[in-house]
């Protein structure tokens, strides 16, 4: 049996880098690259084969090419207020982008790109075999229930966690949850308030709390096989850690024991969402660092 759960423990360490699969839920591939500063200004066009915007007074035709292939303009006019327009449309989009682009501090950056390529090797040569002969072994309706269960088990972060941000309403839907699909939905394998009632789960943690309260991520952290977080973020994982029940389990290691059943099994309903987001990606590191700070920003302002 210790054996057993010695192979579980080291299967949680390694899917711990999962946090930047998860986020391709929340983010598509074309938004990723949005934050990486190439999106087209909202009013102008955008091709995939071509960089070049005319100005809106050219227009291309037979009669505006001379013999020698130069562009004439239709504006019977001095061509120069052609010229400023287009200047100006230009220096507007570097406006655009520049008020959309925010990014979190990355003063660690040199050593957290060294763990990010660890982490990316850890997934192709460890997590991604793991996962798939678990999900070969285990039918996906049955992962998605053990999924419920834990789920279920982690009702407690999310009350207190709602009631810490004011949010008293979406405390007593996660009672009302819990209730729920402890008892007709056996003891969570079935979520009932979500798929009868449509109470869905109030995804809070103390990262989030704290974030409510007015505490920014200060700085980017990408830990070693914990994946993507920040400094906000890392002391919100610990206070959530008292809130789970799993850590109260002896001994500890049976407690780390069952969390590593649960990574397992969440890693097996995500893969291929990590390459979806790394194959669209110019710089792999620079995405998920922005497209992290993004989900964690929209999950704590909604």
């Amino acid at each position: 049996m210790k054996i057993i759960n010695c192979i579980l423990i080291i299967f949680a360490l390694s899917v711990g880098v999962l946090p930047g699969i998860c986020l391709a839920e929340e983010f598509s591939s074309f938004e990723s690259l949005q934050i990486n500063g190439y999106s087209p200004a909202p009013d102008q066009p955008y091709s995939d084969s071509s960089d070049i915007l005319l100005p809106e007074t050219a227009v291309i035709e037979p009669d505006n090419v001379n013999r020698d292939g130069a562009l004439l303009f239709s504006d019977a006019s001095d061509p120069q207020p052609a010229i400023e327009g287009e200047a100006k449309e230009e220096e507007e989009e570097l406006e655009y982008i520049d008020e959309e682009e925010e990014r979190i501090a990355d003063p660690l950056e040199p050593l957290n790109r060294i763990f990010f390529y660890f982490n990316d090797k850890l997934y192709f040569l460890v997590i991604k075999p793991v996962a798939l002969g678990y999900s070969f072994v285990l039918p996906e309706n049955a992962r998605i229930a053990i999924r419920n269960v834990f789920d279920n088990i982690t009702t407690p972060i999310r009350i207190v966690n709602n009631l810490l941000q004011f949010k008293v309403e979406s405390a007593g839907n996660e009672l009302l949850r819990f209730g729920l699909n402890s008892t007709v939905g056996v003891l969570g394998l079935y979520d009932y308030a979500g798929k009868k009632i449509g109470i869905r789960m109030q995804d809070e943690d103390f990262g989030q709390t704290l974030g409510v309260w007015g505490v920014g991520p200060i700085f980017y952290i990408n830990w070693p096989v914990l994946g993507p977080s920040s400094v906000r973020d890392t002391v919100g994982l610990a206070g959530d850690y008292f809130l789970d029940p799993v850590s109260y389990v002896t001994p500890a290691l049976d407690s780390f024991a069952i969390r590593a059943g649960d990574k397992v099994n969440r890693a097996s309903l995500s893969i291929g969402q990590y390459e979806e987001i790394k194959k669209d990606a110019l710089d792999p590191y620079t995405a998920f660092r922005d497209i992290y700070y993004q989900y964690r920003k929209s999950k704590i302002s909604r």
